[in-house]
């Protein structure tokens, strides 16, 4: 039987198939544009279900997501946990935590992501709210790519885990054919 997220991810045509560049540079014959899929309210909420059910015990104070990104996935948590959905959001080219938002010493926060692949805003993102004082418990998101091995330091709770082989350009197959890459995603390479 197909996953309730895998199938809203088709449904909603976020799940893409092509050659793309992502943030991180690295190559993926696979991406997943969850834009599509949040621009939908009740779809949003159908696919986060299952990550609200993997960490409603964990005592959770606040959900912080990084900008562009975790902001839907961050609210969307957020309310459905009954809890304060932030983001950090980077100024020149530094993520950082604006708009007075507050973190508070010792409070319990988790990091809300669409998608986890390298986990370089994620990172950035607990950096900062480390830093302000926050005790971060891991990381909440729609889709897990990260691939085996790839160990980010921190509880990754995904809807789903998706694996797209990932190519360093000089290793892409698709480059070696002569295909351009699409960037669909908000930033720009690492």
């Amino acid at each position: 039987m197909e996953n309730k997220t895998i199938r809203i991810l088709k449904e909603t045509e976020a799940l893409l198939e092509g050659h793309f560049l992502l943030s991180s540079g690295k190559h993926s014959e696979g991406y997943v544009q969850c834009a599509k899929v949040l621009r939908f309210p009740d779809k949003a909420a159908a696919v986060l279900e299952p990550v609200v059910e993997k960490i409603k015990d964990l005592g959770i104070q606040k959900v912080a997501g990084p900008a562009m990104g975790g902001v839907i996935v961050s609210y969307e948590l957020g309310r459905q946990l009954d809890v304060e959905a932030i983001f950090t959001e980077r100024k020149d080219g530094v993520m950082e935590l604006r708009r007075g938002f507050e973190i508070l010493p010792g409070e319990k926060v988790i990091i809300a992501e669409d998608v986890v692949t390298t986990g370089k805003s994620t990172l950035e993102t607990k950096e900062v709210l480390e830093a302000l004082g926050a005790q971060v418990v891991g990381v909440a998101c729609i889709a897990d790519r990260r691939g085996e091995g790839m160990d980010i330091g921190l509880p990754v709770y995904a809807s789903v885990e998706l694996f797209f082989p990932t190519y360093d350009p000089q290793d892409c197959p698709a480059c070696k054919r002569g295909e351009k890459a699409e960037k669909p995603g908000s930033r720009g390479n690492a």
